[in-house]
């Protein structure tokens, strides 16, 4: 599976971290990393992680700018993309097909080739204007997964919190995750 992980400038960069680890956990798995600018200053602020090791997460890191890459075309083969955390100001480049950078460009491949392509918002409240653009691109077939705090797994810590999330990512490109399948019997 070749799958495509962009990061955005929104709060919510742990989430891509732990996604990253537990993609390179799998054998499987290729990933293509995105990160933009406003990321890298978003990981400054809310981590103590050195750009340098996430990108060693991935098999393949791009530069935000390099909009000739191999996945800005839909004849290189992917099986989607995830944006976590994504800005609203690059849920809007999608909603208005303003591909202005690599990040933008694969996700528009994704949507023109009916490739999964999974947002991951963030921003509180949404406005509606947010609210507009999510359904605009969840008309078009994007999944769209805010990172919601869930109580029925009875977290206890940040960390479980994050890996429910993180699980409901590796479950749309249906990838195993830590997530018990719910049972009331």
């Amino acid at each position: 599976m070749r799958l495509i992980v962009g990061i955005s400038g929104a709060s919510g960069a742990i989430i891509a971290v732990d996604l990253l680890r537990k993609l390179k956990q799998l054998d499987t798995v290729e990933t293509h990393l995105i990160i933009t600018e406003g990321a890298a200053l978003t990981f400054r602020h809310e981590t103590d992680f050195d750009l340098y090791d996430i990108k060693k997460l991935a098999d393949v890191v791009y530069d935000v700018n390099e909009i000739d890459a191999s996945i800005a075309s839909g004849s290189f083969l992917t099986d989607g993309m995830v944006i976590v955390p994504c800005s609203m100001k690059t849920v809007a480049g999608i909603a208005s097909g303003y591909a202005e950078n690599l990040l933008l460009r694969a996700a528009d491949v994704c949507i023109k080739e009916n490739r999964k392509l999974v947002v991951v918002p963030r921003e509180i409240p949404f406005s509606r204007i947010h609210l507009r653009n999510l359904k605009e691109i969840a008309d078009n077939g994007v999944v769209v997964l805010p990172p919601m705090l869930t109580f029925y797994n009875v977290p206890s810590t940040i960390q479980q919190q994050i890996d429910h999330i993180v699980g409901k990512i590796l479950m749309q490109f249906k990838l195993p995750s830590s997530l018990p399948e719910w049972n009331n019997h």
